[in-house]
């Protein structure tokens, strides 16, 4: 017998207000043809003054139990993944675990940038295998347009809020690739690479600061490590490309996702994509995606997943699952 870590719930939260491309080109010098061609991005949603990314992330939450047909009383830890917290402590988790109304477990919040909800996978799935949760809400939840330089049209343009979560439960398997749940991880970083995605702020600094960014050097980067760790990762569970049945990548950079599936040699049909209408909500993307993924009547019980992410630090990696 083996524990899995399956999927009993998805959802997410997206804040009303929605931004275009044509309402971007009003704040900084744009258009919507400039944005379209270098990201495929046409719209995405911005937070609404005092909604914070604690608000997002319990509505989010809300939404996969009820996806799940349980409550919060039914769980036992809390994951974060975000680089956008209310405050700088307490975590964003014990603040979703106070707005669920959840008097038991624990919670605690993981900062790995946009790779943030894969490396929160990764701690849920060794929770559950240890014995130490059955249950545990993975929330990735971002406030992102609040680190923008409105004057660095290379990179407002490109980001989103908002929030989506996965409810995982300890069920048996087989231990073979045919199990559901998660099967596999592939985790990396690399500190040299620091200066290329950052925020120029924080407690040092005793500003919020800026997100500031190479994007020459993140994509050339980006590409070439999601297809390695998501090749990894696939190796890891014993299969192959062949096998997947959806990708389901960070939505950073629609040429980024395409570049990704080339090298992995999959047909763009066989990819998630969401980026058009979010933006890049850094560790909210994939959880956005799987929960819009689902909704669409693309992602169906049973179907074979990799996601994979690259964000600041640099960080990055993949999680296969079988849903």
């Amino acid at each position: 017998m083996t524990i899995r870590a399956v999927v009993r719930g998805v959802g997410h939260c997206l804040p009303d207000r929605i931004v275009t491309n044509a309402d971007l080109e009003s704040l900084v010098e744009t258009t919507d043809e400039w944005i379209r061609s270098r990201s495929g991005i046409e719209r995405r949603h911005f937070a609404a003054e005092g909604e914070t990314t604690s608000m997002l992330a319990t509505k989010a939450a809300r939404a996969a139990l009820s996806d799940a047909g349980l409550d919060a009383g039914d769980v036992d830890a809390i994951i974060v993944a975000t680089s956008t917290p209310d405050l700088t402590f307490p975590s964003v988790a014990t603040m979703v675990q106070a707005g669920l109304g959840m008097t038991r477990g624990f919670g605690y919040d993981v900062q790995a940038v946009c790779a943030g909800f894969v490396f929160a996978l990764a701690n849920a799935d060794a929770m559950i295998r240890g014995g130490l949760a059955q249950r545990v809400l993975v929330i990735g939840a971002e406030t992102f347009s609040r680190l923008m330089d409105w004057s660095d049209r290379s990179t407002c343009v490109l980001f989103g809020d908002g929030a989506g979560a996965l409810l995982l439960e300890a069920a048996e398997g087989v231990g073979t690739a045919a199990d559901r749940g998660i099967l596999s991880v592939d985790l990396h970083s690399d500190g040299r690479h620091k200066d290329i995605l950052y925020v120029d702020g924080g407690v040092s600094t005793g500003v919020t600061g800026h997100l500031r960014m190479e994007g020459k050097e993140v994509f050339r980067h980006a590409v070439e490590k999601l297809a390695a760790t998501a090749g990894a990762a696939l190796d890891k569970a014993g299969l192959g490309p062949g096998d997947v049945d959806w990708i389901v990548p960070h939505q950073a950079n629609i040429r980024i996702i395409e570049g990704t599936a080339r090298k992995m040699q999959l047909p763009m049909e066989r990819v998630v994509v969401t980026v058009q209408d979010h933006g890049n909500t850094s560790a909210a993307s994939i959880p956005l995606a799987l929960s819009v993924g689902k909704a669409r009547g693309q992602i169906r019980r049973g179907d074979l997943l990799v996601t994979e992410a690259i964000g600041g630090g640099l960080a990055w990696g993949a999680v296969v699952l079988r849903w």
